[in-house]
């Protein structure tokens, strides 16, 4: 159960559905997807890292204690190593002004493809403080980039963000205001780590200059509004994962706003970012 601050619900609400949005994402695509392969395990594997190490912060926030930052840290960056050593890499980029392809020194595709799925993974879970906002903002990520990896080729990454869909929608069945039920940081994590899979592996791994834009507006509210908290929390000396109540979604509500005013707002918002990045699809940049 969980009741704080940083929650804006009124009373205790199960943690729980954060394995239910687990269970039916793999569910979903191993009945959809493709076959299993070294690639698909190795998410499955990452992903049980992920949910296993935000069960255990639950644990600790329902007693009213907070997970240490560093070990939890050390293992999201894990489970972003294990899925990078199995392919989902961001190798290179092109250069449309030159005509050819710039492939990338490996360090340099270990450093970005392991900050971008970590990033993608953190700032979906900052947005979880408000009933409905991360499980709306992971769908509407999750359409757009389902659209962009068919575009592109990627039926793979288009198969998983179809199934994590479907997980995120019947999770908000539940969560919409008032919510009967939360995922935690185990199910925000989780959403968080394969929207950056998916990401990386259906956008990134084919991208030009300019369309390396295409995943990060898909992403936009969450990446942009942690951003804006990271660089306030930076230069008021403040711990960058020290949890307050920075996100745009207080700040609204602070402005006067209810909270189904800001989750509209918010999802608004989402969508016109997702639109620009379609359209920069289209646009073949």
């Amino acid at each position: 159960m969980e009741g704080n601050e940083r929650k804006i619900h009124r009373e205790p609400i199960p943690l729980t559905a954060g394995i239910a949005i687990f269970i039916g994402f793999f569910t979903t695509y191993a009945l959809f997807g493709n076959a299993i392969n070294t690639k698909l395990t190795a998410i499955l594997c990452g992903s049980f890292i992920i949910l296993g190490i935000g069960l255990v912060d639950d644990w600790f926030k329902t007693r009213g204690k907070e997970f240490p930052v560093l070990p939890k840290m050390v293992l999201q960056v894990a489970a972003a190593f294990v899925v990078y050593r199995a392919g989902v890499v961001f190798a290179g980029i092109y250069n449309p002004f030159a005509e050819k392809y710039i492939f990338f020194p490996e360090w340099l595709k270990l450093i970005l493809s392991i900050t971008w799925i970590f990033g993608v993974t953190t700032v979906i879970n900052f947005t979880d403080g408000l009933d409905g906002l991360a499980g709306s903002l992971s769908a509407i990520s999750a359409v757009t980039l389902f659209i962009v990896a068919l575009a592109k080729g990627r039926v793979e990454s288009a198969y998983m963000a179809i199934a994590l869909l479907g997980s995120a929608l019947g999770y908000l069945h539940y969560n919409k205001p008032p919510a009967k039920i939360y995922m935690g940081d185990a199910g925000a994590t989780f959403l968080g780590y394969i929207l950056g899979i998916i990401a990386l592996d259906g956008a990134l791994k084919q991208a030009t200059v300019l369309s390396i834009f295409i995943p990060v507006l898909a992403l936009g509210v969450p990446i942009f509004d942690n951003l804006f908290v990271i660089i306030k929390r930076f230069t008021e000396g403040k711990p960058v994962y020290k949890a307050d109540a920075s996100q745009v979604h207080f700040r609204l509500l602070n402005l006067g706003l209810n909270a189904k005013q800001v989750l509209v707002f918010l999802c608004l918002v989402n969508v016109c970012f997702s639109l620009i990045s379609i359209i920069l699809l289209l646009l073949n940049v």
